[in-house]
Protein backbone atom coordinates (compact mmCIF):
# COMPACT_ATOMS: atom_id res chain seq x y z
CA UNK A 1 0.00 0.00 0.00
CA UNK A 2 1.56 3.27 -1.29
CA UNK A 3 1.22 6.20 1.67
CA UNK A 4 0.72 9.12 -0.23
CA UNK A 5 0.73 12.92 1.45
CA UNK A 6 -1.89 15.45 1.56
CA UNK A 7 0.22 18.49 0.08
CA UNK A 8 3.52 18.17 -1.88
CA UNK A 9 5.34 20.92 -3.60
CA UNK A 10 6.45 21.28 -6.71
CA UNK A 11 9.60 23.56 -7.94
CA UNK A 12 9.67 25.23 -11.10
CA UNK A 13 13.36 24.99 -12.51
CA UNK A 14 12.42 25.85 -16.49
CA UNK A 15 13.67 29.22 -16.64
CA UNK A 16 17.19 27.55 -15.10
CA UNK A 17 18.01 24.21 -15.91
CA UNK A 18 15.29 24.37 -18.71
CA UNK A 19 17.12 27.38 -20.48
CA UNK A 20 20.61 26.72 -20.07
CA UNK A 21 19.93 23.61 -21.86
CA UNK A 22 18.68 25.35 -24.53
CA UNK A 23 21.98 25.67 -26.85
CA UNK A 24 20.48 29.45 -27.95
CA UNK A 25 20.79 33.07 -26.10
CA UNK A 26 16.75 33.64 -25.10
CA UNK A 27 16.38 37.25 -24.86
CA UNK A 28 16.01 38.76 -21.42
CA UNK A 29 12.53 39.76 -22.31
CA UNK A 30 11.18 36.85 -23.11
CA UNK A 31 12.92 35.23 -19.60
CA UNK A 32 11.26 37.86 -18.31
CA UNK A 33 7.94 36.91 -19.93
CA UNK A 34 8.29 33.66 -19.04
CA UNK A 35 8.83 33.61 -15.19
CA UNK A 36 5.86 35.78 -14.87
CA UNK A 37 3.56 33.55 -16.82
CA UNK A 38 5.04 30.99 -14.47
CA UNK A 39 3.93 32.65 -11.82
CA UNK A 40 0.53 33.67 -13.40
CA UNK A 41 0.07 29.57 -13.60
CA UNK A 42 0.26 29.24 -9.62
CA UNK A 43 3.93 27.99 -9.36
CA UNK A 44 5.12 29.48 -6.17
CA UNK A 45 8.53 28.21 -6.20
CA UNK A 46 10.14 29.23 -9.49
CA UNK A 47 14.19 28.72 -9.95
CA UNK A 48 14.50 32.04 -11.70
CA UNK A 49 18.24 32.16 -12.53
CA UNK A 50 21.99 30.95 -11.97
CA UNK A 51 25.44 32.81 -11.02
CA UNK A 52 27.38 30.12 -12.80
CA UNK A 53 30.33 31.98 -14.92
CA UNK A 54 29.14 33.41 -18.12
CA UNK A 55 31.81 31.27 -19.72
CA UNK A 56 30.00 27.97 -18.87
CA UNK A 57 26.35 29.05 -18.85
CA UNK A 58 26.53 31.98 -21.58
CA UNK A 59 22.74 30.96 -21.75
CA UNK A 60 22.29 32.92 -18.69
CA UNK A 61 24.72 35.47 -18.21
CA UNK A 62 21.94 37.87 -17.30
CA UNK A 63 21.29 36.84 -13.92
CA UNK A 64 21.52 40.29 -12.67
CA UNK A 65 19.59 42.26 -14.71
CA UNK A 66 16.94 39.51 -14.83
CA UNK A 67 16.36 39.63 -11.26
CA UNK A 68 16.23 44.18 -11.73
CA UNK A 69 13.54 44.47 -14.34
CA UNK A 70 11.33 41.47 -12.74
CA UNK A 71 8.62 43.08 -11.14
CA UNK A 72 7.34 42.25 -7.73
CA UNK A 73 5.57 38.71 -7.67
CA UNK A 74 3.91 38.59 -4.72
CA UNK A 75 3.89 34.82 -2.83
CA UNK A 76 6.58 33.86 -5.34
CA UNK A 77 10.09 32.34 -3.58
CA UNK A 78 13.02 33.60 -6.12
CA UNK A 79 15.14 30.78 -6.54
CA UNK A 80 19.13 31.26 -8.10
CA UNK A 81 22.07 28.59 -8.81
CA UNK A 82 25.50 29.43 -7.17
CA UNK A 83 27.59 26.36 -7.96
CA UNK A 84 30.24 28.10 -5.76
CA UNK A 85 31.25 30.52 -3.53
CA UNK A 86 31.80 32.80 -6.19
CA UNK A 87 28.85 32.54 -7.43
CA UNK A 88 26.99 32.67 -4.42
CA UNK A 89 29.01 36.32 -3.77
CA UNK A 90 27.54 37.32 -6.88
CA UNK A 91 23.75 36.25 -5.42
CA UNK A 92 24.60 37.59 -2.49
CA UNK A 93 24.16 41.24 -3.62
CA UNK A 94 20.98 40.51 -5.44
CA UNK A 95 17.25 40.61 -4.58
CA UNK A 96 17.17 36.92 -4.90
CA UNK A 97 15.45 34.66 -2.12
CA UNK A 98 17.00 31.70 -2.29
CA UNK A 99 20.07 30.86 -3.11
CA UNK A 100 20.43 26.67 -4.43
CA UNK A 101 24.15 24.73 -4.84
CA UNK A 102 24.76 21.94 -7.05
CA UNK A 103 27.21 19.03 -6.11
CA UNK A 104 27.32 15.54 -7.89
CA UNK A 105 27.99 12.29 -5.75
CA UNK A 106 29.69 10.93 -9.07
CA UNK A 107 33.52 10.75 -8.92
CA UNK A 108 34.08 10.63 -12.45
CA UNK A 109 31.60 13.30 -13.23
CA UNK A 110 32.75 15.84 -10.16
CA UNK A 111 36.00 15.88 -12.14
CA UNK A 112 34.57 15.88 -15.37
CA UNK A 113 31.96 18.96 -14.86
CA UNK A 114 33.10 20.49 -11.82
CA UNK A 115 37.14 20.29 -12.29
CA UNK A 116 37.14 18.85 -8.40
CA UNK A 117 36.67 16.15 -6.33
CA UNK A 118 33.56 14.99 -4.58
CA UNK A 119 35.21 16.74 -1.21
CA UNK A 120 36.22 19.81 -3.04
CA UNK A 121 32.92 20.26 -4.26
CA UNK A 122 31.40 19.34 -1.01
CA UNK A 123 33.63 22.33 0.85
CA UNK A 124 32.66 24.76 -1.94
CA UNK A 125 29.06 23.83 -1.01
CA UNK A 126 29.63 24.79 2.64
CA UNK A 127 31.13 28.25 1.76
CA UNK A 128 28.92 28.75 -0.25
CA UNK A 129 26.22 27.96 2.57
CA UNK A 130 27.92 30.26 5.12
CA UNK A 131 27.81 33.06 2.37
CA UNK A 132 24.11 32.64 2.19
CA UNK A 133 23.91 32.55 6.10
CA UNK A 134 25.67 36.17 6.73
CA UNK A 135 23.34 37.08 3.77
CA UNK A 136 20.07 36.28 5.42
CA UNK A 137 18.77 33.83 2.60
CA UNK A 138 17.67 30.31 2.70
CA UNK A 139 20.14 28.13 1.28
CA UNK A 140 19.07 24.55 -0.43
CA UNK A 141 21.59 22.05 -2.13
CA UNK A 142 21.60 19.98 -5.13
CA UNK A 143 22.95 16.32 -5.37
CA UNK A 144 23.18 15.21 -8.80
CA UNK A 145 24.04 11.73 -9.85
CA UNK A 146 22.58 11.10 -6.11
CA UNK A 147 21.52 7.47 -8.06
CA UNK A 148 22.71 6.26 -11.18
CA UNK A 149 25.80 8.19 -13.79
CA UNK A 150 26.57 7.52 -17.50
CA UNK A 151 30.34 7.51 -16.56
CA UNK A 152 30.24 5.82 -12.77
CA UNK A 153 27.11 3.96 -13.55
CA UNK A 154 24.98 2.78 -9.95
CA UNK A 155 26.06 5.19 -7.23
CA UNK A 156 26.86 3.39 -4.25
CA UNK A 157 24.21 4.32 -1.21
CA UNK A 158 26.47 4.97 1.22
CA UNK A 159 28.77 7.22 -0.52
CA UNK A 160 25.46 9.30 -0.81
CA UNK A 161 24.29 8.88 2.86
CA UNK A 162 28.71 9.76 3.75
CA UNK A 163 27.91 13.15 1.38
CA UNK A 164 24.43 13.62 3.03
CA UNK A 165 25.88 13.07 6.75
CA UNK A 166 28.77 15.75 5.83
CA UNK A 167 26.21 18.07 4.79
CA UNK A 168 24.40 17.99 7.80
CA UNK A 169 26.98 18.00 9.93
CA UNK A 170 27.94 21.88 8.69
CA UNK A 171 23.87 23.22 9.10
CA UNK A 172 22.22 22.07 5.47
CA UNK A 173 18.55 21.22 6.41
CA UNK A 174 17.22 21.56 2.88
CA UNK A 175 18.56 19.24 0.31
CA UNK A 176 17.55 17.92 -3.33
CA UNK A 177 18.24 14.59 -4.79
CA UNK A 178 18.76 14.38 -8.46
CA UNK A 179 18.55 11.42 -11.21
CA UNK A 180 20.28 13.70 -13.39
CA UNK A 181 19.22 11.37 -16.19
CA UNK A 182 16.30 10.01 -15.19
CA UNK A 183 17.84 5.96 -15.25
CA UNK A 184 17.54 5.60 -11.58
CA UNK A 185 14.59 2.52 -10.48
CA UNK A 186 11.89 3.05 -8.21
CA UNK A 187 13.14 0.44 -5.42
CA UNK A 188 16.30 2.71 -5.33
CA UNK A 189 14.24 6.26 -5.02
CA UNK A 190 12.51 4.86 -2.08
CA UNK A 191 15.06 3.76 0.05
CA UNK A 192 17.64 5.86 -1.01
CA UNK A 193 15.47 8.60 0.14
CA UNK A 194 14.23 6.64 3.50
CA UNK A 195 17.37 5.79 5.09
CA UNK A 196 18.19 9.62 4.32
CA UNK A 197 14.71 10.85 6.52
CA UNK A 198 15.62 7.92 8.98
CA UNK A 199 19.42 9.36 9.72
CA UNK A 200 18.52 13.09 9.30
CA UNK A 201 14.85 13.26 10.52
CA UNK A 202 15.41 17.36 10.32
CA UNK A 203 15.81 17.76 6.94
CA UNK A 204 13.76 18.35 3.96
CA UNK A 205 13.92 16.23 1.03
CA UNK A 206 13.01 17.04 -2.99
CA UNK A 207 13.72 14.89 -5.76
CA UNK A 208 14.79 16.60 -8.79
CA UNK A 209 12.77 14.45 -11.49
CA UNK A 210 14.30 13.15 -15.04
CA UNK A 211 12.13 11.46 -17.71
CA UNK A 212 14.85 9.30 -20.00
CA UNK A 213 13.64 5.83 -19.05
CA UNK A 214 9.75 6.35 -19.40
CA UNK A 215 10.04 5.81 -15.24
CA UNK A 216 9.81 9.36 -14.01
CA UNK A 217 5.66 8.88 -12.79
CA UNK A 218 6.66 5.75 -11.30
CA UNK A 219 9.97 7.29 -8.87
CA UNK A 220 7.48 10.03 -8.16
CA UNK A 221 5.09 7.22 -6.35
CA UNK A 222 8.60 6.18 -4.86
CA UNK A 223 9.35 9.13 -3.47
CA UNK A 224 6.60 10.38 -2.21
CA UNK A 225 6.13 6.51 -0.35
CA UNK A 226 9.14 7.38 0.96
CA UNK A 227 8.25 11.12 2.69
CA UNK A 228 8.99 13.02 0.15
CA UNK A 229 6.80 15.95 -0.67
CA UNK A 230 8.99 18.64 -2.87
CA UNK A 231 9.50 17.89 -6.61
CA UNK A 232 11.56 19.76 -9.32
CA UNK A 233 10.59 19.63 -12.53
CA UNK A 234 10.47 21.76 -15.62
CA UNK A 235 7.61 23.08 -18.15
CA UNK A 236 7.73 21.94 -20.87
CA UNK A 237 10.22 18.65 -19.95
CA UNK A 238 12.69 21.79 -20.93
CA UNK A 239 16.06 20.68 -20.57
CA UNK A 240 18.08 18.39 -18.46
CA UNK A 241 20.69 17.24 -20.77
CA UNK A 242 24.00 16.16 -18.95
CA UNK A 243 27.20 13.89 -19.76
CA UNK A 244 24.92 11.90 -22.97
CA UNK A 245 25.16 13.05 -26.58
CA UNK A 246 21.09 13.58 -26.56
CA UNK A 247 19.21 16.29 -24.13
CA UNK A 248 18.13 14.19 -21.39
CA UNK A 249 14.66 16.04 -20.87
CA UNK A 250 13.14 17.25 -17.17
CA UNK A 251 10.05 15.67 -16.06
CA UNK A 252 7.32 18.45 -17.53
CA UNK A 253 5.71 20.28 -15.02
CA UNK A 254 2.23 19.93 -16.28
CA UNK A 255 2.94 16.49 -16.16
CA UNK A 256 3.62 16.47 -12.74
CA UNK A 257 0.63 18.87 -11.60
CA UNK A 258 -1.89 16.38 -13.31
CA UNK A 259 -0.74 13.74 -11.70
CA UNK A 260 -0.81 14.50 -8.13
CA UNK A 261 -3.78 16.47 -8.71
CA UNK A 262 -4.88 13.01 -10.00
CA UNK A 263 -3.84 11.01 -6.70
CA UNK A 264 -5.73 13.78 -4.38
CA UNK A 265 -2.49 15.61 -3.46
CA UNK A 266 -2.84 19.06 -2.73
CA UNK A 267 -0.36 21.50 -4.57
CA UNK A 268 -2.20 24.81 -5.01
CA UNK A 269 -2.19 24.47 -8.69
CA UNK A 270 -4.77 23.62 -11.30
CA UNK A 271 -3.40 20.77 -14.10
CA UNK A 272 -5.75 22.90 -16.64
CA UNK A 273 -3.85 26.43 -15.90
CA UNK A 274 -0.55 24.98 -16.21
CA UNK A 275 -1.11 22.85 -19.09
CA UNK A 276 -2.68 26.10 -21.11
CA UNK A 277 1.32 27.95 -19.53
CA UNK A 278 2.96 24.83 -21.40
CA UNK A 279 1.15 25.46 -24.43
CA UNK A 280 1.33 28.67 -24.45
CA UNK A 281 5.12 28.95 -23.45
CA UNK A 282 6.04 26.13 -26.36
CA UNK A 283 4.63 28.40 -28.84
CA UNK A 284 5.45 31.85 -28.09
CA UNK A 285 9.55 30.53 -26.92
CA UNK A 286 9.45 28.05 -30.30
CA UNK A 287 10.09 24.95 -27.91
CA UNK A 288 9.20 21.34 -28.40
CA UNK A 289 6.12 20.33 -25.62
CA UNK A 290 7.28 17.23 -24.47
CA UNK A 291 4.76 16.40 -22.13
CA UNK A 292 1.36 13.89 -22.19
CA UNK A 293 -0.87 16.32 -20.78
CA UNK A 294 0.65 19.49 -22.89
CA UNK A 295 0.18 16.96 -26.30
CA UNK A 296 -3.23 15.13 -24.98
CA UNK A 297 -4.87 17.90 -22.00
CA UNK A 298 -6.24 16.73 -18.85
CA UNK A 299 -9.29 14.83 -17.94
CA UNK A 300 -11.76 17.64 -18.09
CA UNK A 301 -9.98 18.33 -21.99
CA UNK A 302 -10.79 14.60 -22.91
CA UNK A 303 -14.11 14.72 -21.28
CA UNK A 304 -15.30 18.02 -23.54
CA UNK A 305 -13.80 15.98 -26.22
CA UNK A 306 -15.44 12.97 -26.26
CA UNK A 307 -18.98 14.27 -25.44
CA UNK A 308 -18.36 16.62 -28.47
CA UNK A 309 -17.87 13.56 -30.77
CA UNK A 310 -20.77 11.92 -29.35
CA UNK A 311 -22.52 15.49 -30.58
CA UNK A 312 -21.59 15.20 -33.73
CA UNK A 313 -22.26 12.46 -34.34
CA UNK A 314 -25.59 12.09 -33.08
CA UNK A 315 -25.89 15.62 -35.18
CA UNK A 316 -24.99 13.68 -38.07
CA UNK A 317 -27.93 11.17 -37.99
CA UNK A 318 -30.45 13.33 -36.71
Amino acid sequence: MITLPARAIITEVGPRDGLQSLGRWLPTEEKLWLIQRLAEAGLREIEAVSFAHPRFIPELRDAEEVLERLPPLPGVNLRGLVPNARGAERAARTRIHEMVGLITASVAYSALNQNTTIEGAVEQAIAALRIAERAGKPFSLGLGMAFWCPLDGLIPEERVLAIVARLHEAGLRDLMLAGSLGMEDPPTVRARFARILDRHQGMTLCYHVHDQAGLASANVLAALDAGVTRFEVSICGLGGGVATPEAIGNMPTEDLAQMLELCGIETGLESGAVIAAAREIAARLGLPLNSRAGLHGNRAEALAHGRAKIAAQQGKTA
